[in-house]
């Protein structure tokens, strides 16, 4: 009787574990895709997208930001079409 108890709690403790998982694994497929993975954009990323944009090389731009950030060719390209150069306050 007391190894039926081991054996039922031992199954429920690895069926628990395997539906966390299970979750988990749901969560992680379901973040967006833009989100920034390995890097970031800062102002040396921004200004290399301009100049970029500026010699009309939208795809090379496009690279670039999808091999700083990880962001998928859709979300890369959308934030590249986006950024504008920023003019000083008077």
């Amino acid at each position: 009787m007391p190894n039926l108890i081991v054996t039922l709690l031992l199954t429920a403790v690895i069926a628990i574990v395997i539906i966390g998982l299970i979750v988990l694994a749901v969560r992680v497929a379901q973040r967006p895709r833009n989100a920034l993975v390995g890097g970031g954009i800062g102002p040396e990323l921004i200004e290399q997208i301009l100049q970029l944009k500026a010699s009309d090389q939208f795809d090379q731009a496009v690279f670039l930001v999808r091999g700083e950030t990880g962001m998928s060719h859709r979300a890369a390209a959308r934030f590249v079409r986006k950024v504008r150069p920023t003019t000083p306050p008077t």
